[in-house]
């Protein structure tokens, strides 16, 4: 029997259609079954053509009670409705009556995925709730702990656990992701199942986590972990690159990031800096590798004026960029020859690098997403074309995915950014070479549209802000606008997920992490009480401890003897 075909023993009517809905994918049934029709179930009818049933997938978008007791029974809170029912003639346990209207899906093909008929179903046919064996397998794309898939969690209506929602994991890397949620919607947790799902045996993914709050360290537990073993030696990579360990080489800027990072400079200045900058990649061809010194002597030569005598002399422009050149050399991130951060340091497949930028200014945080995105975008490209050699530090053979934490921050909506130009190219292009990109924000009204319209698959959370909930609605287009009305009434760890990675949009709980969250928020009395017991035994071990006394010395014939 194949998926579409019906199943007698497995039939369960909750309802007779009515006729068409308000239009061509939607039609409406009766029903007396209340605790069936839930916003958001599966439901389906039959088709049968020649001698095969299919079913058609639908799901239910709204509901209303067209019939029930009168309400001057519910009025008197002595009286019990039911007896009054049964003194009125109402002899069934279900009095009320619903209309219930149902958003077409489809029947599912195991090789196009659903395909809608376009047909309504006929007054009088039958409408069955879809059991769980059904949504197992027709919702998801991948199963379980097969290879590529990722098991998320479990669909919301349902027993917990009674339908495991597996997630496609090459569409979910190839055509990006992102991760919408409001402040406490469980957003880093989920992510955190995502990057344990990609490092485990039936996956051992290149991940590089990009994290400004310090929130994905907890990941080392995956070491050693049992349930991220494999019989053939296989044990996941951690590694967390601390902001003491952040090196980039300042050749592997660019003009703009230099900009960036320098204090504020005119016109005159900017003009100059960009000339030499130009000199210097001209003096460098075929070099990657120079630093500040360089660039000032780039700065001096471009910054060179005729007097009125037709003598050269040095502008008054090459001091001042100088000084704040000889500044940026002194940081701690930027340096002529450190680079610990080139991609074949980054990835490696089972492998997840956490790169925490906590203790960073805004700025250099930029720059330097700027230039790991850039620089490893590149690696790619050129691998795949055959330029890069195996030998060189952006050798990369293998596809690679960058999750981005606090995503609003890096491609913001109506602001200037380092990073934003850069996530473009790579959410447009980065498919044809194997760079995949996840973005992570609590703010998707303050993010680029351009950048969140190139994400494929959505994970949308609890939110409640309405400007961020009205741009869900035109930047999210494969999450339907009947799942977007639950957001507000979304709890943490539940989430809607839609686009390439699953057949259709879900409702789903996330399953329990098996590292612990790195992300919680402080218990704040629990704190306060701490700190204030501690002090309290200190205070009393001074309070009680017994007085010093200081011992008379002892003398023998005016001599002392201690």
């Amino acid at each position: 029997m194949t998926l579409n075909q019906a199943s007698p023993l497995s039939l369960k009517v909750i309802g007779t259609v009515k006729g068409p809905g308000e239009n061509g994918n939607q039609y409406v049934f009766i029903t007396s079954d209340n605790r069936s029709v839930k916003i958001g179930e599966y439901v389906y009818y039959e088709v049968r053509e020649n001698d095969d049933a299919f079913k058609i997938l639908g799901k239910i978008s709204a509901r209303r009670l067209i019939d029930h007791l009168p309400d001057r029974i519910f009025a008197d809170t002595e009286i019990s409705p039911e007896a009054i029912a049964a003194l009125v003639g109402f002899t069934y346990a279900n009095p009320e009556i619903y209309e219930v209207s149902v958003d077409v899906i489809g029947y599912f093909d195991p090789s196009l995925g659903f395909m809608n008929p376009r047909k309504s179903p006929n007054p009088g046919a039958k409408v069955c709730l879809a059991d769980d064996q059904m949504l197992r397998q027709i919702l998801n794309r991948k199963q379980p702990q097969e290879m590529g898939s990722a098991h998320i969690g479990s669909l919301l209506l349902r027993e917990p656990g009674a339908v495991p929602i597996a997630l496609d994991v090459k569409e979910l890397v190839s055509t990006h992701m992102a991760i919408l949620a409001g402040t406490g919607s469980g957003k880093s947790y989920t992510a955190g199942v995502l990057v344990e799902e990609l490092l485990l045996p039936y996956n051992r993914a290149a991940v590089l986590i990009l994290d400004p709050h310090g929130e994905y360290g907890t990941l080392t537990e995956m070491r050693g972990h049992p349930d991220f073993q494999d019989p053939d030696g296989y044990s996941p990579k951690v590694k967390v690159l601390k902001p003491e360990d952040i090196r980039i080489r300042v050749s592997s800027l660019d003009y703009s990031d230099i900009l960036t990072l320098l204090p504020e400079m005119s016109d005159r200045q900017q003009s100059i800096l960009n000339k030499a900058y130009r000199l210097l990649q001209k003096h460098k061809k075929g070099e990657y590798r120079w630093g500040i010194q360089d660039l000032i002597a780039a700065v001096r030569e471009a910054d060179v004026q005729e007097d009125d005598e037709g003598n050269l002399k040095q502008g008054s422009s090459a001091p001042a960029l100088e000084w704040k050149l000889e500044r940026l050399e002194r940081s701690d991130y930027f340096h002529t020859f450190e680079h610990t951060v080139s991609p074949k340091d980054l990835f490696e497949p089972g492998q997840v690098t956490v790169l925490q930028m906590n203790e960073i200014s805004q700025d250099e945080q930029q720059v330097i997403c700027a230039a790991v995105l850039r620089q490893s975008n590149q690696a790619r490209m050129n691998t795949h074309r055959g330029i890069t050699e195996s030998s060189d530090e952006n050798y990369l053979p293998y596809p690679v995915f960058i999750l981005i934490e606090e995503a609003h921050r890096f491609a913001p909506a109506h602001e200037p950014s380092r990073c934003k130009a850069v996530l473009r190219t790579i959410l447009s292009e980065g498919r044809k070479f194997g760079v995949g990109i996840g973005l992570i924000t609590q703010r998707p009204g303050k993010i680029d549209s351009d950048v969140l319209s190139q994400c494929m698959s959505q994970f949308i959370m609890r939110i409640v802000n309405p400007v961020d909930q009205e741009s869900l609605k035109h930047g999210v287009e494969a999450a339907g606008r009947d799942l977007l009305k639950e957001l507000p009434a979304l709890t943490k760890g539940q989430v809607i997920i839609s686009g390439a990675c699953v057949n259709t949009p879900v409702l789903c709980k996330v399953r329990q992490r098996l590292t612990k969250h790195g992300g919680e928020t402080l218990n704040a009395p629990e704190e306060w009480l701490k700190h204030f017991q501690t002090h309290r035994v200190q205070e009393r071990t001074i309070e009680q401890a017994p007085l010093a006394i200081p011992k008379r010395a002892q003398t023998v014939r005016g001599r002392s003897i201690d």
